[in-house]
């Protein structure tokens, strides 16, 4: 698992320099920087960076202030080797500053350039969340592979993504950029990101490495609460959390980030357990692990660390092999090689990962960003690119609610109200890297794009007041109103997480008013976590989750609206009823007293039993029948299979699931977990079975002691349309001892 496979040439080389290397240099390697703002300035960078990721300036407002900002690229740093990663995205000066650390410095060591590109470079699909809703790996790679594509013209080698949190709280901001709640799914996702951006080699120059971020049960802050404590048993750590990074290691993962949470009372950053036990010996990852942005010397806030020094000294025994940003170890770990406090072997360890990454990446051979290929996505979006983002937006889509609205009919005269449907910006989620709202199609657009009839008024935005007036008068001809409301993308992402999830501002009130015209309702959702819409729901006849889509974002929604593209989508994250229902999520253990209407039973006395909408749920405008489920036992699997008849008046995709459930174990097991899917397309009036196949060795767990455990005994399979709605059929299994 985890192997760079590396020739024997490659190895060699590598030992050669380090041999070579002095301690000075060795420690450069394990430094990565960002350039730094010098002069004329009122803010620093971190708060300009505050500022655009909270929508006090735009993204092309940030670009202005760069390219016209006097910067300090560290030029003499990167000379002297003492430099081994830079965070860039300039091409041209990243070939300057590689042609310095390449021709200059004593070693003539590469650097590795990286950046947050997590749903897209200049073409921005739609945020992880919302792609995962396609249950579609096909989707998962294509995305990825455009984004390589792009982000290496630029002379990116390294992107920090894809993020594999398991997240269970929607309050959680950082969800918006996670594959959701369930370790199968997510497990499934993190492989395919990492072909997607690796390929089958990473010295491809249209490829860059992956980073597994964050490492690990950063989706488990406390409250949902942004950079929280997380503690947990080390059997739900195992079982729950780290599913999609052991598989994503198995993918062969080029690096990894270390969370910045505490995991039982130790800071990530410095946990020996989880960067040595677990990752590097337990999983056999052979990269290197990267801080969070100045998580090293954060461990001093933690009270782990006495200060920057101790935190230096802690991370590099604990194998943190590079330091984003603190300074920590060009600052101390000279001296602590020097006083014995840090081995030589350790730091030797951390720089033989980072010199096999780039090895592996084809930087000693190839490390400059190609000139012809700098500006190709730099003008109009590239158009076969436009329509991998198109199907993964379309497939996104989930429709939470239809009351015979949907689809609509092309000459429907449409009011479209909500500030939301004209707003290209927040088409682009949280965490967009060279993605321009110039770029996007909102709803209005692909509306009209589409040939609707529309007459729009804002009425009310996410921080607006409802202009009641203006509603009623641009409803007062129409024969549908279509409602965009949700959230901004500064609502979501790092540092967003929300003490109340449901919707903003005044746009409950906007919905209010509209239903009060009398006419139909459709309120279209973008937004990047899952909404408390318990009011919603029961009031309004049509619900279409969007989440924030990217570059595409209008024309898929048209798409859907008007019935050209027949919703998919099958939700990856529980949608609460209530926000004080938080954290929700369908895997849960049982208790007990599992809930029920009876008080002395695991219940809330002020909210109902079950979640709005559950794991795996999403409708179509056709209707899928399972029947005739069965379960047979072979050899070393089950092969389930069941019926599914199309009983609606058009096409349409639906995503069987398979979960399981051991009914007793030795620790206390979930109610159901997803095993498998499988996607099926039936025209009206089709049936087809549908065979879907459980491993034996999968229907195990992992206990306390960090035993993997196949145990005898009663399992139920369920198999259905979501998490919640299932046929179901008992067995009892001896294993083989």
């Amino acid at each position: 698992m985890g192997r760079m496979n590396l020739t024997k040439e490659q190895k060699q080389k590598i030992e050669e320099l380090l041999a070579q290397m002095t301690v000075e240099e060795k420690v450069g390697q394990m430094n990565q920087l960002s350039p730094s703002i010098v002069g004329g300035f009122d803010v620093s960078m971190e708060e300009l960076i505050e500022m655009v990721t909270d929508g006090r300036i735009t993204n092309e407002e940030f670009g202005k202030i760069m390219s016209q900002a006097e910067r300090d690229f560290h030029e003499d740093e990167v000379r002297a080797g003492k430099v081994g990663s830079f965070l860039l995205n300039n091409p041209k000066k990243a070939n300057e500053l590689q042609r310095i650390a390449v021709e200059e410095s004593r070693m003539g060591i590469p650097l590795i350039y990286g950046l947050d590109v997590i749903h897209g470079f200049r073409t921005t699909f739609p945020i992880p969340l919302a792609e995962t809703c396609s249950w579609n790996p096909q989707v998962f790679e294509a995305s990825a592979a455009v984004a390589a594509r792009e982000a290496s013209s630029h002379g990116v080698h390294w992107t920090f993504a894809p993020m594999v949190d398991i997240a269970r709280d929607a309050r959680w901001g950082r969800i918006s950029e996670s594959a959701g709640e369930d370790p199968y799914l997510g497990s499934v996702y993190s492989r395919a990101k990492v072909r997607g951006y690796q390929g089958k080699n990473p010295a491809d120059r249209e490829r860059i490495a992956a980073t597994l971020k964050h490492f690990v049960a950063y989706g488990a802050v406390e409250a949902g609460q942004d950079y929280n404590t997380v503690s947990m048993a080390r059997s739900m750590l195992h079982n729950g959390y780290l599913p999609p990074v052991k598989a994503a290691v198995e993918e062969g993962a080029m690096t990894v980030m270390a969370a910045f949470n505490d995991y039982n009372g130790v800071p990530c950053t410095v946990n020996s357990y989880l960067l040595r036990s677990v990752l590097k010996e337990g999983y056999g990852f052979e990269g290197f692990v990267v801080s969070d942005a100045n998580a090293i010397r954060e461990c001093v806030n933690h009270g782990i660390a006495e200060d920057l020094a101790d935190a230096s000294r802690k991370a590099t025994a604990a194998g943190m092999d590079m330091d984003m940003g603190s300074n920590a170890y060009n600052s101390h770990l000279v001296q602590q090689i020097e006083n014995k406090e840090v081995s030589m072997e350790a730091l030797d360890e951390a720089v033989r990962r980072i010199l096999s990454v780039k090895m592996a990446l084809g930087l000693f051979d190839h490390p400059y960003a190609e000139e012809e290929r700098m500006e190709l996505y730099d003008g109009e979006l590239n158009p076969e690119h436009r329509a991998v983002a198109l199907d993964a937006a379309k497939r996104s889509i989930v429709l939470l609610k239809n009351d015979n609205i949907l689809p609509l009919k092309k000459e429907a005269k449409i009011a479209l109200v909500g500030a939301l449907a004209d707003d290209r910006d927040n088409c682009l989620g949280a965490w967009f890297a060279d993605g321009r709202g110039s770029d996007c199609i909102t709803v209005k657009a692909g509306l009209e794009r589409a040939g609707a009839q529309v007459a729009y008024a804002p009425c009310c935005g996410v921080e607006s007041e409802l202009q009641a007036e203006e509603l009623r008068s641009v409803a007062a001809d129409a024969d549908v109103i279509v409602a965009v409301v949700g959230e901004t993308n500064a609502m979501s992402g790092e540092a967003s997480s929300r003490a109340d999830i449901t919707l903003p501002g005044h746009q409950q009130e906007l919905l209010a008013a509209a239903l009060a015209t009398g006419k139909p309702v459709v309120a279209v959702l973008m937004n990047g976590r899952p909404l408390a819409l318990q009011w919603e729901h029961e009031h309004v006849p049509a619900l279409v989750e969007t989440w924030q889509l990217g570059v595409t974002h209008g024309d898929a929604v048209a798409a859907v609206l008007f019935g050209d593209y027949n919703p998919s989508g099958k939700l990856c994250a529980t949608f609460p009823a209530m926000t004080g229902q938080c954290p929700r999520y369908y895997n849960h253990p049982n208790t007990g007293r599992p809930a029920s209407k009876s008080k002395f039973t695991s219940r809330y006395l002020d909210a109902p039993l079950e979640p709005l909408y559950p794991f795996g749920y999403g409708l179509s405008y056709t209707e899928f029948v399972y029947e005739n489920l069965k379960v047979e036992e072979q050899a070393d699997t089950f092969r389930v299979t069941v019926q599914v008849r199309n009983a609606g008046s058009c096409t349409g995709e639906e995503t069987v699931q398979l979960y399981l459930r051991d009914v007793v174990g030795s620790i206390v097991r979930p109610v159901k977990e997803l095993k498998a899917f499988e996607k099926v397309t039936l025209k009206p009036g089709e049936s087809r079975e549908v065979t879907l196949t459980l491993a034996k060795k999968d229907m195990g767990f992992y206990n306390d002691e960090m035993e993997y455990c196949l145990e005898d005994g009663a399992f139920i399979f369920y198999v259905g349309g979501n998490s919640r709605d299932c046929l179901k059929e008992e067995r009892r299994v001896a294993f083989e001892k």
